[in-house]
């Protein structure tokens, strides 16, 4: 039984087909997650009608300049959701820069003191940016189970960094592209206590479905290549990223 531990339920079409399929792969559980209040919204009322999925409520650094207090008290309030299981997705992504940096980290900042105040994990979107992400992380008091670095693209080097920090590393579909060598060599090598896996649906469909719109039914991609690096069965490595899964978000 397998954990999508990263999945935008709302931005997915057909959606009812798409959980039939999620349950015929046996996909256990799936913690939907939220960019904005809308999608905050949506997200909740997904997961309040399915005792397997999961919610969160935070604001994507892409939507950081939307932040205000009327925004903050939102998420203050659906944090308190009994089915909300995490702050984020948040972050910093100087990639694209929809917001300046400032704004980001404002944005960001805001969602770590909810994380804290709510004792919820914080889920982080980190891109380009791992310089000022691991600056802040350091400053913050955060407790020792702090969250996840979601959908890691970096070193095994960069990966140590947020796990002397506390943070679990999360894998999505591109660790299963033909040139993540590097990236597949850091899955290798994270502990086993620390590693979850994700779909990142509807983006970054793992090979051998690669363009197309992801869903959860493709995290066994995700789950088959990591399995093969680490050397390990696929039901060993279900196994322990569905434990981890659960421990993180208490699901």
């Amino acid at each position: 039984m397998l954990i999508d531990s990263h999945a935008h339920l709302v931005s997915l079409e057909n959606l009812e087909e798409v959980l039939k399929r999620a349950k015929d792969s046996d996909i256990e559980k799936i913690v939907s997650i939220s960019s904005d209040i809308p999608s905050t919204e949506e997200t909740i009322s997904i997961a309040q009608d399915c005792d397997y999925i999961f919610a969160t409520t935070g604001v994507h650094p892409h939507s950081a300049d939307q932040m205000s207090e009327e925004v903050l008290e939102g998420i203050n309030n659906y944090a308190n959701h009994k089915k909300v299981v995490a702050i984020g997705e948040t972050g910093l992504d100087y990639f694209y820069m929809n917001s300046e940096k400032e704004v980001q980290i404002n944005s960001f900042t805001n969602q770590i003191q909810m994380a804290r105040k709510h004792g919820l994990p914080i889920i982080i979107h980190v891109r380009d940016a791992h310089e000022d992400m691991l600056r802040i992380l350091k400053e913050e008091n955060l407790p020792n189970t702090p969250g996840v670095i979601h959908c890691f693209t970096g070193d095994h080097e960069t990966a140590v960094k947020y796990l002397d920090l506390g943070f679990y590393i999360s894998f999505s579909g591109i660790v299963t592209f033909k040139r993540s060598e590097e990236l597949r060599e850091a899955a290798k090598n994270i502990p086993s206590d620390k590693i979850l896996i994700e779909t990142d649906s509807p983006y970054l469909a793992p090979v051998p479905n690669r363009g197309k719109p992801n869903e959860p039914s493709y995290i066994k991609y995700v789950a088959e290549t990591v399995a093969e690096v680490r050397g390990i069965s696929f039901d060993e490595l279900a196994e322990i990223t569905k434990a981890n899964a659960e421990r993180l978000f208490r699901i």
